[in-house]
């Protein structure tokens, strides 16, 4: 449920639903005191996000707009709200333009142009209007996009071929269902005659689709032809379908470490778009991981590893706050600091998506040298947005994100503070950073091995303290789990648990090089790995093409 009045979307649940009276229950907890903030002049809006089973990753997500309700209180925290669900599909928006919502599968594909030959993000159409559109895109590329912003141009490219071109104004923004998604309203502007008419076209052909998916028009017989996908249609299709039947099905830890890199992108779109820092949900990052690691060590390491393909602020942040809250919990389990330094950690990168501009267009490219210079005033940029916000950290939140970038020997920055400065929280910050960091393809740079990092810090001339690498190193192994094995019978396997010498005892293989175009499932233990070969080492996913898909 969501509301330009309120400062966050609020989930909830479907409880009843009447087709024939139209009647619709919600059912939603909310312990504030500005429930009220949700409903304006008696109407709700919000999505329904429906999952298909087994491939819970492919969703269907509709948006219904200010649909009557009435709301009743049940007990302290929890709402019953009655929904009487429009006679049509059809809403008019307030310039009485019809807006004609994308549903039951149909789709058209959409390329927002950000920075003029700069950026181009992918998304897609959900629903369309003369006067605009809302655009779904992923998480990941909202940082890149501001409420007000004129962008220079938006195509819509609908399965036939057709397409359609305009520059647009950037309305609204806001999460769309639960599985890292934002969606972005358009406002079409400076429009031609000739774009107005060709506007025109593509709104009734696609209200004439909607009507004929839908059945409510029974004078359409037949989909309309620009639904009709094209032979370019049709080969992304099939690839789509073939890369959704490769997906892996998420354990309950992984689908609990993605909500929180979700989540963590939601808190700086509403940073960036509405003034506001949603403490509450940012604490609740934290206190997941702590659940996640407490829950099951091993799990939680190995679903760390499933963020390889989230945006580099967002895996690093979340795997760094988890090994950080792995590592002080196994020195001492009670310790009250635990919590607020698993928040700094995962606020530390936060800043440099709060630089994305014209200059830094983008934080995947491979960066110029002024380019990295920017980002390394992430740390300040972070710091005025919560100065800005009225927002005050904890000694040890602070202490984490402000530090975790300094070095021993005063190399660091954003101070260059020297190692009688720096606490052991941040000098222990400072090493997970540096190892997760070298382990990870960077600015083109591509990944070492374990090995290779650990000796790259311990010869980086004092700048780590080499007794948390020690340390490290004790607990994660030259073959950390969560990293991909090559064994000498041409398989990868993911390392799911190891021993207490390192080494890996239970594996999930996942490719047979002999056959690279064909992904496998299994999962072996120690006394099996004969079937595979011999442990050759850790390898990067990125050379093999092993890799998760998003839907």
């Amino acid at each position: 449920m969501y509301s330009k009045y309120a400062r966050y979307a609020l989930p909830a649940e479907v409880t009843e639903l009447d087709l024939e009276a139209g009647h619709l229950v919600l059912e939603a907890e909310y312990g504030g005191a500005d429930m009220d903030h949700y409903i304006s002049d008696g109407c709700l809006s919000f999505d329904i996000e429906a999952l298909k089973v087994p491939e819970i990753s492919e969703r269907e997500v509709f948006t219904l707009s200010n649909v009557p309700v009435k709301v009743l209180k049940t007990d302290s925290t929890t709402y019953r709200l009655e929904c009487q669900l429009p006679e049509s599909v059809f809403v008019k928006e307030s310039r009485g333009a019809v807006r004609i919502p994308f549903i039951l599968g149909m789709q058209a594909r959409v390329s927002v142009e950000v920075y003029l030959h700069e950026l181009s993000i992918p998304g897609r159409l959900r629903n369309l209007s003369v006067g605009g559109c809302m655009v779904d895109i992923a998480l990941a590329d909202s940082i890149a996009i501001s409420v007000e912003q004129i962008v220079p141009g938006v195509t819509l490219e609908f399965p036939n071929g057709e397409s359609f071109f305009a520059e647009a104004s950037v309305r609204h923004m806001r999460p769309f269902g639960n599985h890292g998604y934002a969606a972005v309203g358009l406002q079409f502007i400076n429009l031609s005659a000739t774009q107005t008419e060709a506007l025109f076209h593509y709104v009734s052909e696609a209200e004439r689709e909607a009507a004929y998916r839908s059945g409510v028009n029974d004078k359409v017989s037949s989909h309309s032809p620009l639904f009709i996908p094209g032979a370019k249609e049709t080969k992304i299709l099939q690839r789509e379908e073939q890369e959704r039947q490769k997906r892996a099905h998420q354990t309950p830890m992984q689908r609990g470490v993605m909500e929180v890199a979700h989540q963590l992108q939601v808190g700086l779109m509403y940073m960036k778009t509405r003034d506001f820092l949603p403490e509450e949900a940012l604490y609740d990052c934290a206190d997941t991981l702590l659940y996640l690691v407490g829950q099951d060590r091993k799990g939680f390491l190995y679903a760390l590893a499933f963020l390889r393909d989230e945006p580099d602020w967002v895996r690093h942040a979340v795997q760094v706050a988890g090994q950080l809250a792995d590592m002080l919990l196994l020195r001492d389990p009670h310790s009250p600091q635990v919590r607020e330094a698993v928040l700094g950690a995962l606020l530390h990168t936060m800043g440099k998506p709060l630089l994305v501009s014209q200059e830094l267009p983008s934080l995947k490219v491979h960066m110029k040298p002024h380019q990295k210079e920017i980002l390394k005033g992430h740390v300040g940029a972070l710091r005025k947005k919560l100065q800005t916000l009225g927002w005050m950290p904890s000694p040890t939140c602070r202490d984490v994100f402000e530090n975790a970038n300094e070095r021993l020997d005063g190399s660091g920055y954003p101070a260059g503070r020297r190692g009688d400065q720096l606490s052991e929280v941040a000098k222990l910050a400072s090493v997970l950073k540096a190892v997760n960091k070298l382990t990870h393809e960077r600015n083109g740079i591509p990944p070492r091995s374990p090995l290779d990092a650990y000796r790259w810090v311990n010869d980086a001339a004092g700048a780590y303290d080499k007794t948390v690498l020690v340390e490290y190193i004790q607990h994660y192994g030259l073959y950390p789990i969560g990293s991909l094995a090559k064994f000498s019978g041409g398989f990868l396997a993911w390392i799911m648990d190891i021993d207490a010498k390192g080494m890996p005892i239970k594996v999930n293989v996942v490719k047979n090089l002999s056959f690279k175009d064909t992904n496998i499932d299994y999962v072996l233990s120690a006394g099996d790995f004969s079937q595979i070969g011999k442990l050759e080492g850790v390898v990067n996913p990125a050379d093999y093409g092993v890799r998760l898909i998003k839907a």
